[in-house]
């Protein structure tokens, strides 16, 4: 099992308050990942209207919610399964498969493999290489199944390299998982921040392969990680079936069932999103590649992980550097494959990503 090492998670600001003695409330998150317009305005305007709906349960089936996603995401309703943050179906969705031997796409998010391990099974790496900018040799990695693995998991965008792979891509996965039995998991957390997010996701592939199952969530792209609100895409109803058989009845509560349907129908507040992620992410980019001491891989996500090839800088310092600044960024040696010379940022306004340039590139 891969070895991971402790880290400031994008929440622990409380750490850091404490050890820094810089008031959380004054540093900025550059590690969370999360939109900086922060909550949609038809939320922040129209929750409260609702406030008498916690005074009853709220319908356990979440149909109109479902409904809602459906059209948002372009599936059925019947496909989605609700739950209190993808980490939940995340945990669900293990528990259910309970495979013994899970292969993992990495460097990527921890919680897979510890879910996996929790259930007492084992995790074996596919790495993506440096060389190849981190993106997936397709081809290769099918060579890489066999019977023996009973679950793949995915992050698309990947977190932290920010690469995608595309539908055309995963339709040859899940055909050369079909061939070995194998489930797959795919994490679209992100894929809702990317230019082509048509071409990427593989909720359109649910209605076709039964072996798959995609998981997303409101915190990143919604602004909404206190909420608890997550869904998942399936084709498989005996997945649906068994999940919903496990699951705690009114797992969502009546506030976060509403704000879901007002939040999926602010049209205005995700298009501002999408053109201000799509414009910083392409600007910022532009600006780390033309400085001769990082390199910075193709981004789909609204993160970026930048490479360090300055001999005198490592993550530890820029991380240091950063925070004394009242700027979180992401230490990435924590995750598998990737060691003190890689950090991860993401975009936040153009004033906040100029002054985040600012002290990284030493323009001070």
């Amino acid at each position: 099992m891969i070895q991971h090492k402790d880290h400031f998670h994008g929440s622990d600001l409380e750490k850091i308050e404490e050890i820094y003695g810089i008031k959380k409330e004054e540093i900025v998150s550059f590690s969370a990942n999360v939109n900086p317009l922060g909550v949609s305005p038809m939320l922040r305007e129209g929750l409260a209207s609702h406030i008498d709906a916690i005074t009853a349960y709220p319908d356990r089936e979440y149909t109109s919610l479902r409904k809602c996603i459906a059209a948002y995401a372009g599936t059925d309703y019947e496909n989605i399964i609700m739950g209190n943050g993808s980490t939940e179906l995340i945990s669900l969705f293990i528990q259910i498969e309970h495979p013994q031997k899970a292969l993992i796409i990495g460097p990527t998010y921890s919680e897979y493999e510890r879910e996996v391990s929790l259930g007492g099974g084992t995790c074996l790496y596919y790495p993506l290489k440096e060389g190849q900018d981190f993106a997936l040799d397709v081809s290769d990695f099918t060579a890489h199944l066999n019977e023996s693995i009973e679950l793949v998991v995915i992050c698309n965008p990947n977190n932290p390299t920010s690469g995608a792979i595309t539908r055309r891509m995963m339709r040859q996965i899940l055909d050369a998982c079909k061939q070995h039995d194998i489930f797959v998991m795919v994490d679209e957390t992100y894929v809702e921040f990317a230019d082509n997010a048509e071409e990427i996701t593989s909720v359109p592939l649910t209605a076709y392969y039964n072996n798959i199952v995609i998981l997303r969530g409101t915190s990143k792209f919604f602004a909404c990680p206190g909420l608890r609100l997550g869904y998942a895409i399936t084709g498989s109803r005996d997945l649906i079936k068994e999940i919903n058989t496990r699951k705690n009845p009114w797992t969502i509560n009546s506030l976060a069932a509403i704000s879901g349907e007002i939040m999926f129908r602010d049209s205005s507040y995700i298009s501002r999103t999408r053109a201000l992620i799509s414009q910083e992410r392409s600007r910022i980019y532009d600006i780390i590649m033309a400085d001769g001491r990082f390199k910075a891989y193709p981004p789909h996500a609204n993160f970026l992980l930048v490479r360090l090839l300055d001999d005198a800088l490592s993550s530890e310092m820029l991380f240091d550097q950063m925070i004394r600044q009242k700027m979180m960024i992401r230490d990435c040696s924590t995750f598998p494959f990737l060691d003190n010379k890689y950090i991860r940022f993401c975009f936040m306004t153009p004033e906040m990503n100029d002054k985040l340039i600012s002290c990284l590139l030493g323009r001070d």
